[in-house]
């Protein structure tokens, strides 16, 4: 099996993994990830919905399995299999903001418990690290701002890769806000 990263919007897609669903016949992503490669798809090729992520580690060995972002950030990387890197929302949220992230901390709050996730927020910023946080739509950037000194950067960065693409920058004392459903949150850089 082979797991390949689409990146995280339109246009984002590595030279390696457009190689690989050019060549698979059979493909596996979500309706998101489907979209993102659907013009490097075959025409022959068998392209499916995942409707059962546990059946994912079942697939055959020839399949290809579509991961949006990158496999190995909150993706399909656990997955038995090759990984084909894809450009990840983090690469790109740093690249827009200008901000070097060699000294950058991931928190996973999407589909987590967002207070654990704030709290280990707040400890790396103290640590002085700018962190990076996966959202998903019921994360608040408002409550957020509460865990961390008023001073500190904030950026919420919605549609990445996308043409409605849109970056908001504030503080903790005054934070953006969130106006879509897919973004991530850049503190402290």
């Amino acid at each position: 099996m082979k797991i390949v990263g689409v990146g995280c919007g339109e246009n984002m897609l590595t030279q390696e993994a457009i190689d690989a669903i050019r060549r698979a016949k059979l493909i596996y992503g979500s309706d998101r990830a489907l979209a993102l490669a659907k013009e490097y798809i075959a025409s022959d090729a068998q392209a499916q919905e995942i409707t059962d992520y546990k059946a994912l580690r079942t697939l055959p060995k020839d399949a290809v399995v579509l991961s949006t972002g990158d496999p190995m950030m909150a993706g399909l990387g656990y997955l038995d299999g090759d990984i084909v890197s894809g450009i990840s929302s983090m690469q790109c949220a740093y690249a827009r903001l200008h901000a070097m992230w060699t000294n950058a901390a991931i928190v996973n709050a999407h589909g987590k418990n967002h207070r654990d996730a704030m709290e280990l927020a707040a400890r790396d910023i103290a640590a002085g690290h700018s962190v990076f946080i996966i959202a998903d739509p019921e994360f608040s950037v408002e409550e957020l701002s509460k865990y961390l000194p008023k001073e500190t950067k904030i950026a919420v960065c919605s549609n990445l890769g996308y043409e409605d693409e849109e970056i908001s920058e504030g503080t903790a004392g005054s934070p953006p806000k969130v106006n879509h459903r897919l973004f991530s949150v850049v503190c402290g850089y």
